[in-house]
């Protein structure tokens, strides 16, 4: 019989004001997404919609309504599935995204293992995640910092006329390792007169200064820059990976972004065929997306899956990221309960 396909709204805070070189708002709304079989067992996805990529929580759900008249009868049918939603309805990357998480868990469930074991990976093996301190005044930023304490590695949010300030400031407060993330908010100019504050910093890693279709601006920086120059929102899916080659150093893979765990899964192979680095990152979400996200990430580089940990309150338990480790839970399929 075919699977049921329950959703529900998720309104999520976080606890500080999240704000980018983009903006920032006061809370944000998922969608968490349910394929229940037979046996009343439930997969678990989250939709973690954001306008900057086209999608909100509302068109994820009219989305996932198309999705829902075409669930597999075999929870196991999971590459063939995913194609067959993708061709039914392009885009809605998010929607996609919660249908392939909640299939992959119950696909672990109905066989007892982790999602990670399904490809044969150590959970061991997974990097530390950086810890991501959003922006704001001087004072404001030392703060979080002094509030991140047990995370040894910071992500921070620049693109602003105060970068350097702000660097300072977080500078006299802390001496962990930093990595920035600019959320295209420098032209080629501003990114090139960066590089040597970033170096004087001790910045480790650079993420997308510009805006996501100037390939030809990243490639002029990485010829400048000392630390990797990572692609975030000039990458979506396996098919953007050739046009960065040559011109970062790695890419960031989102769910929310790419539409499913396969299509991270081909992403790593892409890099990997041609040298690159490569990053998983999150949008703000719950612990559905984050623990996800997270089991493939013994496979990657870089982690930045902080998107659970900034909440005020968070509905599930699932990955974590205490002390900067990631640390996947060990129940079969994504592992995730309510809390």
């Amino acid at each position: 019989m075919p699977l049921r396909l329950e959703t529900e709204i998720l309104t999520l805070k976080t606890r500080h004001p999240f704000v980018i070189a983009r903006g920032s708002q006061p809370e944000y709304r998922t969608v968490w997404v349910r394929l229940v079989d037979d046996d009343g067992v439930e997969g678990w996805g989250e939709a973690a919609s954001t306008r900057y990529y086209g999608e909100t929580a509302d068109s994820a759900l009219a989305a996932l309504r198309m999705y829902g008249e075409q669930l597999p009868g075999d929870p196991l049918d999971l590459e063939r599935t995913e194609a067959a939603w993708k061709a039914q309805l392009g885009g809605n990357a998010s929607a996609r995204a919660a249908l392939s998480a909640a299939l992959h868990d119950l696909a672990g469930k109905r066989l007892g293992v982790p999602v990670y074991r399904l490809w044969g990976l150590d959970a061991s093996a997974a990097p530390r995640s950086t810890f991501t301190i959003g922006l704001g005044t001087a004072e404001q930023m030392r703060s979080k910092v002094r509030e991140a304490a047990e995370y040894p590695i910071l992500k921070i949010k620049l693109g602003t006329d105060r970068d350097v300030e702000l660097l300072e400031a977080i500078r006299s407060e802390t001496d962990r390792e930093l990595r920035v993330d600019a959320n295209c908010g420098w032209s080629v100019k501003q990114a090139i007169a960066m590089l040597p504050v970033l170096e004087e910093f001790k910045v480790t890693v650079l993420e997308q200064p510009l805006v996501p279709n100037d390939i030809e601006g990243l490639g002029l920086i990485r010829q400048r820059a000392s630390i990797p120059l990572i692609a975030d929102e000039s990458c979506l899916t396996a098919a953007d990976i050739g046009r960065l080659a040559g011109k970062v150093d790695g890419i960031n893979i989102k769910l929310a972004k790419c539409g499913s765990l396969r299509e991270a899964i081909r992403m790593i192979a892409a890099a990997r065929a041609l040298n690159m680095m490569v990053m998983v990152g999150c949008m703000i979400e719950s612990s559905i997306g984050i623990t996800a996200a997270a089991h493939f990430t013994p496979l990657v580089d870089i982690v930045d899956l902080d998107g659970a940990a900034l909440l005020a309150e968070d509905p599930f338990n699932g990955a974590s990221i205490a002390g900067g480790q990631v640390r996947l839970p060990e129940g079969p399929g994504l592992g995730l309960t309510r809390r």
